[in-house]
C-alpha cells in the first residue's frame, strides 16, 4: 500500500526571525512513517520543520507553512491508499508578514490572524481522496467528543485522538496513549512509546473498510 504521513508543525512568519508555531516535536509522524516502511509499505512523509532523522526508505518532502503543506499534499495524492494527517497544522496565520524585523516602539503589538486552509478538511470535499483518512485530534478536554466530531466533520475514517494536557504523553514526549474512535466505536491503546502506538495504528490502518 501507499501511505501519505504528515508530521510536525508548521512556522507561520510574523516577519523575517519571528513565527507562529506549536509544541509538536513529529515524533508521532515519524514513527508512524517509519513503522509503515517496516511493514513493507511504499510512504510519502510531508513534515513541518524538525530535529527528527527521516526513517530509511521513506521519501521525504520539507515544508514550513500550512499553506506549503497544504499544497504538498494536494499535488502528491495520486495513488495514495492511506492518508494520515499528524501534523500539528497552525490554525491561524498572520495576515501580513512584515517585510523587516518588527520593532519595540510600543507595549503592546497586536497581530491580524487569519484562518489557515483546512487540510484534513479539504481532502474528501476539494481533493476527491477516496482512499482511507485518519485525522489526528490532539484535545486538552472532551477528547472522545471532539474526536468523534472531527471524524463526522472531516469524513474520515479514523481518527486518532489524545489528551495532550496530560503530562508523558504527547506534545514533547517519547510516549504517548491515544484512543482510536470510528464511526461505530472506540478504542484505547494503553501508554507506550510513540514508535509502539505507531505499529499499532498502521496495523489498523490497513485493515480498515476499503
Amino acid at each position: 500500500m501507499k501511505f501519505l504521513i504528515t508530521a510536525g508543525p508548521t512556522r507561520e512568519p510574523i516577519d523575517p526571525v519571528r513565527y507562529l508555531t506549536n509544541r509538536s516535536s513529529g515524533r508521532m509522524g515519524y514513527a508512524l512513517a517509519g513503522a509503515a516502511r517496516h511493514d513493507g509499505h511504499e510512504v510519502l512523509l510531508i513534515s513541518g520543520p524538525t530535529t527528527l532523522d527521516v526513517p530509511p526508505g521513506v521519501d521525504f518532502i520539507p515544508v514550513e507553512t500550512a499553506q506549503q503543506m497544504y499544497d504538498a499534499v494536494r499535488d502528491m495524492l495520486r495513488g495514495v491508499d492511506v492518508a494520515i494527517l499528524c501534523a500539528a497544522v497552525a490554525d491561524y496565520r498572520p495576515v501580513a508578514c512584515a517585510e523587516q524585523k518588527i520593532k519595540k516602539h510600543t507595549d503592546k503589538l497586536v497581530l491580524e490572524l487569519e484562518r489557515t486552509p483546512d487540510i484534513l478538511g479539504s481532502m474528501r470535499s476539494v481533493f476527491g481522496f477516496s482512499g482511507k483518512l485518519i485525522g489526528f485530534a490532539a484535545e486538552t478536554q472532551n477528547v472522545v467528543e471532539y474526536g468523534r466530531d472531527k471524524l463526522v466533520r472531516k469524513q474520515c475514517d479514523m481518527v486518532v485522538a489524545n489528551d495532550v494536557s496530560q503530562p508523558g504523553i504527547g506534545f514533547d514526549s517519547r510516549e504517548n496513549a491515544v484512543v482510536l474512535i470510528y464511526p461505530d466505536r472506540e478504542e484505547y491503546l494503553e501508554k507506550d512509546s510513540k514508535e509502539r502506538i505507531a505499529m499499532q495504528i498502521i496495523e489498523h490502518a490497513t485493515i480498515l473498510p476499503s
